[in-house]
């Protein structure tokens, strides 16, 4: 199975476009506070220029579904990614709205207590894929920190529910140089990095996007 890749955080239409040129398989978008934050109306106006192919991934920090699925539809997004507690409820109700053309993933930051978590929301039948984060006491996502990925390797990662229920996506931290490592360590479905490819926050590095996707691809083959 080839390894999936999120360039997240966008802010502009060159930067997405960069990412989708060096062979990504999803640009993400932050809608929620953030440097990096980005209105409806500006992802409105990148998405009709990027490749069909590619995933366009809204993120979202505590927004309701009414929210969610007004983004969805006037951004022309294809998937969510949520770091609030969301109920199952609330999820069903965007694949309801949506149905299998929308990719959910939800967010575990990871702690001593992320494995039960992960489990828990592995039973989620609405959630596509989970993806594992670092966090600080300001920012629940685009840290710049990773966690321990040998002691997540032996827990969360190896987490039966989580595992072979979903997708894990490994983030937190990831840069072109220790991607092959994060990888290796923790063997997720997908990678995802935000501060690892920028030059200033919202500001992508070109070498950096094309340096990170071909060592994640070369780490996998």
């Amino acid at each position: 199975m080839s390894l999936w890749i999120k360039i997240c955080a966008n802010t502009s239409l060159e930067d997405a476009l960069i990412a989708a040129e060096a062979g990504a398989d999803a640009v993400g978008f932050v809608f929620a506070p953030s440097p990096r934050r980005v209105t409806r109306e500006q992802v409105a106006a990148i998405v009709p220029h990027l490749p069909a192919k590619i995933e366009k991934i809204g993120v979202f920090v505590d927004a309701t579904v009414e929210e969610i699925v007004a983004t969805v539809e006037i951004s022309g997004l294809t998937g969510v990614q949520l770091h609030s507690e969301m109920t199952a409820e609330a999820t069903a109700k965007l694949r309801t709205r949506f149905g299998s053309g929308l990719r959910i993933l939800r967010v575990v930051h990871f702690d001593d207590d992320a494995p039960e978590r992960a489990d828990f929301a592995a039973q989620d039948a609405s959630v596509d894929a989970i993806l594992i984060d670092s966090r600080t006491a300001t920012a629940v996502g685009g840290t710049g920190k990773a966690y321990d990925w040998n002691l997540a390797g032996k827990s969360l990662f190896q987490s039966p529910g989580a595992r072979e229920l979903h997708h894990l996506i490994a983030a937190g931290g990831l840069t072109p140089a220790n991607v092959a490592k994060a990888i290796a360590t923790l063997d997720p479905w997908g990678v995802d990095v935000v501060s690892g490819v920028e030059v200033a926050p919202g500001r992508k590095d070109a070498a950096k996007v094309r340096a990170f996707i071909e060592n994640a691809r070369a780490a996998t083959k």
